[in-house]
């Protein structure tokens, strides 16, 4: 059964980390882009982040500024997503998905409509 499911959001104080874990199953996410959004309430969707299929190179969001790493462990189908130094403003819900599309440049570029296989996604919330 294609399946992504995403884990380790939580709770944390503001300065904090957290590190998102988008696990796969059905698929080899060595084939795909992965991609991490995330949303808030009365808001749309927004991409965070891609990864290549090879060499690993990324692109991200501006709002990201340096903050993110998104990696994956192909031999345990995993992408992830190391958060530092978070704000408030980076509470909502996050999500991952994939896509054939090529995740080019440095910069989130990939439309939403791209991508599919969405999971139900984990809550992050800074807050002190």
């Amino acid at each position: 059964q294609l399946q992504l499911v995403e884990s380790g959001g939580g709770l944390v104080q503001p300065g904090g980390s957290l590190r998102l874990s988008c696990a796969a199953s059905g698929f080899a996410i060595d084939s795909y882009v992965i991609g991490w959004f995330r949303q808030t309430p009365g808001k749309e969707r927004e991409g965070v982040s891609c990864i290549r299929i090879r060499g690993g190179s990324q692109a991200y969001a501006d709002f990201v500024e340096g903050r993110f790493t998104i990696s994956r462990d192909n031999a345990k189908n995993t992408v992830y997503l190391q958060m530092n130094s978070l704000k408030p403003e980076d509470t909502a819900v996050y999500y991952c998905a994939r896509t054939l599309r090529a995740c080019l440049g440095t910069t989130w570029s990939l439309p939403l409509g791209a991508f599919d296989s969405w999971g139900q996604g984990t809550q992050v919330t800074v807050s002190s």
